[in-house]
């Protein structure tokens, strides 16, 4: 059962951050969280979010009836079987197309993902850079990756794989690298939770239409958001091109410190 207290306010003024308050209920963020591919708790000082790896809106990878066929670096063959009818949330490629989309459909990845964070996060004594893999879990349920496509390898050659979500398929899951548009674009609204238990933000402040100007390296400040009216630090999508077209969701390091996401 998920226990909300709901605190709005719009404001991006930076201010001093309280982080030594103990918590007896889930911030209001977490409301937002779809509660149908997430369950979400408190437990004394920590905050469990388990997904179910499955994203709440359309996407060209979802299971369809068109047969896509791709070779890896290695040079072998993937194919990708074509279903007999279309996911309800499938949608026809535009960012992309079916010969550049990675191998595997949504459906092929539905898994079991937790992540445990404190109730009250802290920054670190010092930044850590993140991994490859999930480094976050977004409101859609659906995992956050950063900007590598693999060890030491810049996601540049891959974004044409990318559907309109800065998302695609693969190795574990469906996951998203830049702004996912089916619930954020040029917007303040939330985008999810990063494991070092940080809530990463669209581009833009909470209600004021600016973008802020004081973010660190990691993209974040210290402000009001839309769900707490004192000063908290938080993630933004850094307001920067890249590729001249995209926004990348996190290329900075934690600026806590980070949980694994099973």
């Amino acid at each position: 059962m998920i226990i909300l207290v709901t605190v709005i306010v719009y404001s991006c003024n930076a201010g001093k951050a309280n982080s030594s308050e103990k918590i007896t209920k889930l911030p209001a963020a977490f409301e937002v969280f779809d509660k149908d591919n997430t369950t979400i708790m408190l437990d004394g000082d920590e905050i469990i979010i388990e997904s179910n790896g499955l994203p709440n809106h359309g996407s060209p990878y979802w299971s369809n009836t068109t047969k896509r066929v791709a070779t890896d670096p290695r040079g072998r063959v993937l194919v990708t079987e074509a279903a007999k009818v279309n996911h309800p949330l499938f949608v026809n490629p535009t960012h992309t197309s079916f010969g550049q989309m990675a191998p595997g459909n949504i459906d092929d990845f539905n898994g079991a993902y937790t992540l445990m964070v404190p109730a009250v996060p802290k920054k670190a004594s010092s930044p850590s850079s993140t991994g490859l893999g999930p480094i976050g879990i977004a409101v859609s349920g659906s995992m956050i990756y950063n900007d590598k496509e693999g060890p030491n390898i810049p996601l540049d050659d891959a974004a044409p794989s990318l559907d309109f979500n800065g998302a695609h398929t693969g190795p574990q899951s469906y996951h998203y690298h830049l702004e996912p548009l089916a619930f954020s674009d040029d917007d303040d609204n939330l985008i999810g939770i990063i494991s070092d238990g940080f809530f990463l933000y669209g581009r833009k402040c909470a209600g004021t239409g600016t973008y802020p100007t004081d973010l660190d390296y990691s993209g974040g400040h210290v402000s009001a958001t839309k769900y707490n009216t004192t000063a908290v630090y938080h993630y933004h999508i850094q307001n920067e091109l890249y590729l001249n077209r995209y926004y990348i969701l996190f290329p900075g390091n934690y600026q806590g410190s980070p949980n694994a996401i099973h």
